[in-house]
Order: structure tokens, then sequence, then C-alpha cells
């Protein structure tokens, strides 16, 4: 089974359902420019997550566990502290970008009330689509948190063999976050092989903060599309599977395909690394489109 993620598929259907995302995305792509000539200096690094269970049956129930599983892969992968970050192949290694995110379960809800992070909605539907639909309690799925504090992160069934898909930033908040398919969730319980290191959530989480795939989004493969980002050779398309180093797809990148990277399309232990542009990237979405982040909640009422 090969990865297959919705977040570019997501993007064109938002494009129809919210045209000021094409606007918005203009402008971030302008300032992502301009902010690169100087670092950006302030944004959240500590990122509240709220995950939305979404359960068919006793049978497909994520526990707690699995949820923590999820969280420390992401706290692993965005630290760059991941344990396979060692097997990036040496002509890629200089280029090794460390996000220095962090991310925990959300401690308070939008009401300033305690809270585990994790909600649980029993729903009649066996799977979603690429439709936003498990993100509306209405249609099945449960209402996203205050779009701007958290990241809200769905699981469920998926069909069409997708393993996720995000939004990027820019979009409709009503819709703003990422959903994660069962079988791709954390590293344990309903994880399935390949794709059980949690690495499903890495790549969309990407998508999240602006990062494209790695090969770019042309419809038609060629290699002069481009991911917005330098230090990633070009490379003809997706990568499935555990490709060897050094896999050459397009002759003016010497070394290949960083196949390795996190926004390719190879099995959860075949991908271990973002590059340090993609890093800049991510920084720069944090500071201009998701700034909010961890932004302080209203004191709960007395009494």
């Amino acid at each position: 089974m090969a990865r297959s993620c919705g977040a570019v598929q997501n993007y064109f259907r938002q494009v129809d359902l919210f045209p000021q995302l094409r606007v918005n995305q203009a402008q971030l792509e302008s300032q992502t420019r301009a902010l690169r000539q100087g670092a950006p200096s302030d944004f959240p690094t500590d990122i509240p997550v709220v995950v939305h269970v979404l359960d068919h049956s006793d049978a497909t129930t994520i526990s707690d566990a699995q949820v923590a599983s999820q969280i420390e892969v992401l706290n692993e992968d965005y630290a760059g502290t991941n344990a396979d970050l060692s097997k990036v192949p040496a002509p890629f290694a200089q280029l090794v970008g460390r996000p220095g995110l962090s991310f925990h379960l959300a401690t308070q809800d939008p009401a300033g009330q305690p809270t585990t992070g994790i909600t649980r909605t029993r729903t009649a539907a066996v799977d979603f689509g690429v439709d936003d639909t498990m993100k509306k309690r209405s249609s099945g799925g449960a209402d996203a948190w205050d779009t701007t504090r958290y990241l809200n992160l769905w699981v469920c069934g998926l069909r069409g063999g997708v393993l996720g898909y995000a939004q990027f930033p820019g979009g409709d908040p009503a819709t703003d976050g990422v959903v994660i398919a069962t079988a791709a969730f954390g590293r344990q319980g309903s994880a399935k092989a390949p794709f059980d290191l949690g690495r499903t959530a890495t790549h969309e989480i990407g998508h999240y903060l602006n990062l494209s795939h790695i090969w770019g989004e042309a419809r038609v493969p060629t290699c002069d599309d481009t991911d917005f980002v330098g230090d990633t050779p070009n490379q003809l398309g997706p990568n499935s599977g555990k490709p060897r180093f050094p896999k050459v797809s397009c002759p003016a990148a010497p070394n290949g395909d960083m196949f390795m990277n996190y926004m390719d399309y190879v099995d959860d232990d075949s991908m271990f690394m973002f590059s340090q542009q993609q890093v800049e990237r991510m920084h720069a979405a944090l500071q201009l489109s998701r700034s909010g982040l961890g932004a302080s909640l209203p004191v709960p009422a007395a009494g």
C-alpha cells in the first residue's frame, strides 16, 4: 500500500468554497519571501492540540495511550530528536533542519475549563471523504475548537486509501486543522504497518504549516516544479515504499531525491527529516498565519 495524502485535493476543493484562500495564500507567499531576508523572531513554539476521536464502534476506539504516542512522535520529529535522524545520507546531513516546535494536549477547553485535550464522538459514519464532514457535529463529526488557538486534529476512518489531509494556512477558519486515518495514527493500537510510526501526522502538520510536497504540486510531473524551498532537490514525483539511496529522478539533482524528507510519500520508517529552509518556511507560517496558537484562554467564572 502506498501513501496517499488528500491535502492538495482539499486545497482545490477549498478554493471553490472559500475563494479568499487564493488571496490569503498569495499574500502569505509574498510575506514569507520578505521574511527570509531576516529570520522570523516572534512565533508560537509550543502548540496546544485537541484530538477529536470519531468512533463508529467500540472496536475502533483510539485509547488515550495511542493519542499520547502520536504527540510523542510529533515532539520528536519537530524537535529533531528522532532516533532515525542519524540515517540521513551524508550529502543531505548538512541540510537537516530542526523546527524547535513542541506539541501538547490542551489542558483548557475554549471556555477555560480543564480538559484532557481529547474529545470522543460516536458517529454513524464508518468513514469519511476529503470533504470536511468529520469537522461538523451536524454531519456526524465533531465541531472544531477555536482554530486560531488550537491545532485541531480529527482521527477517523478515511475512504479511498487516503491516510490524512490538512488545511493550508489561509483557508476557512471553521474547518482549519488536520485529519488522520485511524489506521495511520500514532504508533500503537489501530495503526497499521507500514504507516504505524505516527509520521502521517508529521507530514500533514507540515502542510498545515505551509509546506508543499517535496516534488511540488504540478498536475503533470516535471523536474522544473517547485515546493517553494531552495534546499530540497527537485524531483519528478512522489516516492513510495522504502527507496534505496541514491534515487535519482531529475538529472540536475546529483545526490538524487531527498526521499527521506517528511514531505515525500515513503513509508513511515523511511522518512525522518525536514530541511533547513522548510523550517524557515514553517516558522514564517507560524508568525504570519498561525500566531494565535496557544494564546491565553479566558479565565473561568468563579463558582
